[in-house]
């Protein structure tokens, strides 16, 4: 099993920055890619960001060019740092890890809230 503890979240301005963390421990070997994602009041929950174990990227259009994914295999730890945040990017964010055969683990999520 996989176990994930976000952090980083809060309240920031419009046009700010915030970096997320996710700790990550259990059967690290057992996951094959790592993913952000989000969900605002009244929202389904979305992919903001993944990185597979190859080091690929990919991003939900409304965040490219402004949130970064990445993983520091040393520290078990995946980041996504968001920059020119936007009152729309308001939401709990959640980390996800999904293994070889499509499972997934999830963290609690963090809250950012960015205010105009």
């Amino acid at each position: 099993q996989v176990q994930l503890v976000e952090s980083g979240g809060g309240l920031v301005q419009a046009g700010g920055s915030l970096k997320l963390s996710c700790a990550v421990s259990g059967s690290i070997f057992s996951i094959n890619a790592m993913g952000w994602y989000r969900q605002a009041p009244g929202k389904q929950r979305e992919l903001v960001a993944v990185i597979r174990r190859g080091g690929s990227t990919n991003y939900a259009d409304s965040v490219k060019g402004r949130f970064t994914i990445s993983r520091d295999y040393a520290e078990n730890t995946v980041y996504l740092q968001m920059n020119s945040l936007k009152p729309e990017d308001t939401a709990v964010y959640y980390c996800n890890a999904r293994g070889y055969a499509g499972e997934d683990a999830w963290g609690k999520g963090t809250l950012v809230t960015v205010s105009s």
